[in-house]
């Protein structure tokens, strides 16, 4: 009876294959392996450890190899310009056994990093999970829902500091996005970028900005705590981790934005290497262990494989671009 592909995939290592997990140890690049030969596996984290792509790379790491998915699975970082410079260095590998994390911040970063190597160049996966955007306030605001923040920020936009993460990244897109929607113009925005959610944390509690945007595993316990005030969330639905925090469509601005994660590979492979690659994924996203991962992450189960994947993010740049250009970051 034939083997099941997960079987397949697990087990039935050959000695050339175990050679080549021996290289990999090392972390380098140019080993070829044969289609459907995910003995070990490698995964790049394109940012400093401790950030959103590097835990979902290491969650990935733990779940495939609990699951007996994959023997051995090394995740690494390199790190800087958002991203670009590990997109540069897969599109130059030659390694099939290899996965890049990465998600919506990288869209935006190809732009706003003039980036040589695009999305397009390299070999789309999957799409994997999402984390809901939060927009605070400080707990002395003049206003207590969205509403009434998109009312004094109409009124006075350069005046309205927003706090956010990195210039071009997911908090200032949805800041744009949400501008549009309230008729401001995205180019009088005051977004201030912060390099964690820390720093922009402490910029609310210190009363220096209007409003922030982050994830809600920054902001999401000072707004249980009642330390900030939550405003709204970004999905279409609410947050299991603030659940009084209405979203954005149903306080009536038409907004939706998932910081996704997701997950590219080389160029050039074969079709079989890239159906391997997406049956690895797949089994490891039916995994109870994978299903436990997304719920104490907060996360949202945003699965989607191959070349519903590529379409999904040819969309995504597209609108990135429209708002980076709105705001004034690409031209």
């Amino acid at each position: 009876m034939p083997l099941s592909r997960r079987s397949f995939l697990a087990g039935a290592v050959a000695a050339p294959a175990l050679a080549a997990a021996a290289g990999a140890l090392g972390g380098c690049a140019g080993t070829v392996v044969q289609p459907g030969d995910l003995s070990r596996l490698r995964v790049m984290a394109p940012a400093s450890p401790g950030g959103g792509w590097d835990t979902t790379a290491r969650v990935l790491q733990r779940v495939i190899q609990s699951s007996g998915l994959a023997r051995n699975v090394q995740v690494f970082n390199v790190e800087g310009a958002g991203g670009t410079i590990g997109l540069g260095q897969l599109s130059r590998e030659t390694d099939d056994a290899l996965l890049m994390m990465m998600g919506l911040v990288m869209v935006g970063a190809v732009d706003t990093n003039d980036s040589a190597t695009r999305l397009t160049d390299v070999t789309p996966i999957a799409r994997l999970i999402g984390e809901t955007e939060l927009i605070v306030a400080p707990p002395d605001a003049p206003y207590t829902d969205i509403q009434g923040f998109v009312e004094a920020w109409a009124a006075d936009p350069a005046g309205t500091p927003i706090a956010g993460g990195s210039a071009g990244g997911t908090d200032q897109i949805l800041a744009g996005l949400l501008a549009q929607a309230a008729g401001i113009d995205p180019a009088q925005v005051n977004y201030i970028a912060y390099s964690g959610g820390g720093e922009s944390l402490a910029a609310l509690l210190g009363g220096q900005v209007a409003a922030g945007i982050s994830g809600t595993a920054d902001y999401g316990e000072q707004v249980r705590t009642g330390d900030l005030v939550g405003l709204a969330v970004s999905t279409a639905e609410r947050s299991q981790q603030v659940p009084d925090v209405p979203t954005l469509v149903e306080s009536g601005f038409d907004v939706e934005v998932d910081n996704w994660r997701g997950l590219m590979a080389r160029p050039g492979m074969s079709a079989g290497a890239r159906e391997d690659l997406i049956a690895l994924v797949q089994d490891t996203h039916d995994t109870e262990e994978w299903a436990q991962a997304l719920e104490d992450n907060g996360w949202d189960d945003l699965l989607l494989t191959g070349d519903e994947y590529g379409e999904f993010l040819a969309e995504e740049e597209q609108r990135v671009l429209a708002i980076l250009r709105e705001i004034g970051l690409v031209q």
